[in-house]
């Protein structure tokens, strides 16, 4: 009674090489507070203009930032995209 348990994920490497993959992208909207977060099994969300946005692939990602000149600028290197 009392004691506290511990819990750990045990997720496939598919699904860890698809985490890390939202690693630069995440770092780069934590550094500029967009509260970015990445949920099972590897679906990134963010907020962007007062709203909560989900990727669940960096196509989604790009097509978004695409409408967001700001945003593209922000994380064009790290989606491999043109000015």
């Amino acid at each position: 009674k009392g004691k506290p348990i511990r819990l750990t994920a045990d997720l496939s490497a598919e699904t860890l090489q698809a985490r890390r993959e939202w690693g630069p992208i995440f770092n780069i909207l934590k550094e500029k507070n967009f509260q970015p977060r990445i949920s099972y099994p590897a679906k990134l969300s963010f907020i962007s203009e007062g709203e909560i946005k989900y990727f669940t692939d960096k196509q989604m990602l790009r097509d978004f930032v695409t409408t967001r000149p700001a945003l593209k600028e922000l994380l064009k290197e790290a989606l491999n995209m043109e000015r």
